[in-house]
């Protein structure tokens, strides 16, 4: 029974751990990657002219995006 206990604890510290590294990147990493790809997205699409997106809050003049919560792409810049 104690060792079927220890095993039990194992596997609790182990979903916490992973949930945690989940929460981590959900709530850090995965705004910034979705930002970037939106960006991206827009420049493509813009090319050098005017290019809006209400839903996403990303809008471009003049071969620059930027997003709504501020930052920018220059799509001069991969051409």
């Amino acid at each position: 029974m104690k060792e079927a206990t220890g095993e039990l604890n194992m596997t609790v510290v182990t979903v916490v751990a992973i949930a945690a590294v989940m929460a981590f990147f959900y709530a850090f990493v995965w705004p910034t990657i979705k930002t970037s790809l939106e960006l991206n997205t827009a420049c493509s699409t813009a090319g050098t002219g005017t290019y809006s997106d209400a839903s996403t809050g990303i809008s471009c003049a003049s071969g620059v995006c930027t997003a709504s919560n501020g930052n920018t792409k220059d799509c001069m810049q991969d051409s």
